[in-house]
């Protein structure tokens, strides 16, 4: 109950907390009266640049702006300020370190067009961040330059486009296939570089065997998967499915999303894959909510290293290190500048902090906590293949108790924690529960009695303690405010 105690006390001083929007703190009295219409602020401004009326913003003075962002930074949730077991989306602490380091000057200032001459530090750790990362995967070459997971999905599947065109069956090869327990990122990137998106079936959670064997032929470009599948298990026929495949002539890709459960335990050329990317933001501990930032570098074999996007690093003889732009096979450039420098960064401090058996081992805690709390909660929630392992994360169900996913989640909501839920679709009133190494028993234990207490609990006042209440679902999406004109603060 410690958590839900501390939202109490958080909240204790008032009912709800209601931060008034900015419009609805103008207070023209306090302020000098805006700039006249049409004179530019007395600046001299190019007439075609000049304002011709002042802009619509409320007049508030810099302290009421201060003292509203704070308190809505203080609302926020993060990582930080509690658990974030997000689920498929590996949501860990980031160590300070590794902020320090990506904020030091030397590192904070520079600038992509700068000479290779002045940069040669920043350079050697682009280079060793490679090495460390071939070394995990298993791969030959690599690439740090996309700046999303799905961006490197992408990445990949035109290194894969770009290798058959090459050989002359891209014609033919036109198909990837994709289990359903895979990413929907994994369909997307394969769709928008121009392949036939095939779904594969599954069976107790993973590939159905004799409809992949069915679907597998000369047309097949590649086979996506992503290991482990969003349901928490690992593929157990892996290599019977690299197998396959590469009799068939296709490719085998990685989709290293979920690489928090098996790193520095197993590499992806290990199981057979030709194509991997990581996430640094999620494997390597780089905060990411909001959308960003990330990286995807891809890995590759040997055989399609050529075709990775330029510029492409090379150390030279006299340990200097340069960019190579004169790669004929090449996809191209896929990303401004050398890759998102900073996350970069924050990679390489945390695999340098720990070592490779730092990071086996926050693999092994991280598999050791979803089992342990899986085992827990399926006393009371349904557990899907529940005779099955989990791995880094697992999936529960709240439809055998006859409560909906989305009313446990108002529950999971007061008790301070962010739940995921209705993720994946392959799981009725699904709950997705992922809590990474970085969290104790006592936050994993809090978290799970979080949720039995939702089991036998009214939840229809949920939650009573945040800063916003339960939303009207059917007014919310009936009639949307999602503009200041939709809540009559700027006039048409």
């Amino acid at each position: 109950m410690m958590r839900l105690k501390y939202r109490q006390a958080v909240y204790q001083h008032s009912d709800k907390v209601n931060e008034p929007l900015l419009v609805e703190l103008d207070q023209q009295s306090r302020l000098p009266p805006p700039v006249p219409d049409g004179l530019g602020g007395g600046v001299d401004v190019p007439e075609h640049l000049a304002r011709m009326r002042s802009p619509r913003l409320p007049a508030i003075s810099e302290l009421d702006v201060v003292r509203h962002f704070v308190r809505l930074s203080q609302m926020n949730f993060g990582v930080d300020n509690g658990s974030y077991p997000l689920g498929s989306c590996t949501m860990k602490y980031n160590p300070k370190i590794d902020d320090v380091v990506a904020g030091l000057h030397g590192f904070s200032m520079l600038h992509p067009a700068q000479d290779e001459s002045s940069v040669q530090g920043a350079l050697r750790v682009i280079w060793e961040l490679q090495l460390f990362l071939i070394e995990l995967t298993g791969m030959d070459a690599i690439t740090l330059q996309p700046a999303a997971g799905s961006q490197g999905e992408f990445v990949g599947m035109l290194v894969a486009k770009a290798y058959f065109k090459e050989l002359g069956e891209l014609d033919k090869r036109r198909r990837v296939l994709i289990p359903e327990t895979a990413h929907g990122s994994n369909f997307a990137s394969a769709a928008m570089a121009g392949f036939e998106v095939v779904p594969v079936p599954m069976r107790d959670g993973e590939v159905d065997m004799p409809s992949f064997r069915a679907l597998c032929d000369d047309r097949v470009a590649a086979f996506m998967a992503t290991v482990p599948n969003t349901l928490g298990l690992f593929e157990q026929r892996i290599l019977e499915v690299s197998d396959t495949v590469h009799s068939c002539g296709g490719l085998m890709y990685f989709d290293g999303a979920n690489m928090n459960a098996l790193i520095g335990v197993v590499k992806p050329a290990q199981l057979g894959f030709d194509i991997a990317h990581l996430n640094l933001h999620k494997t390597f501990s780089t905060p990411h909510g909001g959308g960003g930032p990330g990286a995807g570098p891809v890995a590759v074999k040997k055989h399609l290293a050529d075709y990775l996007p330029i510029p492409r690093l090379r150390k030279s003889e006299d340990g200097s290190y340069t960019w190579d732009y004169a790669s004929r096979r090449s996809i191209g450039r896929v990303r401004e500048g050398f890759g998102n420098f900073g996350v970069l960064l924050r990679a390489y401090t945390y695999i340098r902090t720990l070592g490779f058996e730092g990071l086996r081992q926050a693999a092994r805690d991280s598999v050791l906590v979803s089992n342990y709390a899986a085992k827990r909660l399926s006393q009371v929630y349904s557990l899907p293949f529940g005779g099955k392992p989990r791995k880094h994360e697992f999936v529960i169900s709240s439809k055998p108790i006859g409560k909906r996913a989305f009313d446990i989640a108002k529950h999971i909501l007061k008790w301070g924690y962010a739940p995921t839920i209705y993720f994946p679709q392959l799981v009725d009133e699904a709950l997705m529960v992922e809590f990474t190494e970085s969290e104790t028993k006592r936050e994993v234990d809090e978290y799970i009695q979080g949720l039995l207490d939702a089991a036998k609990s009214d939840l229809t006042s949920d939650p009573n303690n945040t800063a916003v209440d339960r939303l009207d679902e059917v007014r919310a999406a009936r009639e949307p405010k999602l503009t200041w004109r939709d809540l009559g603060y700027v006039q048409p």
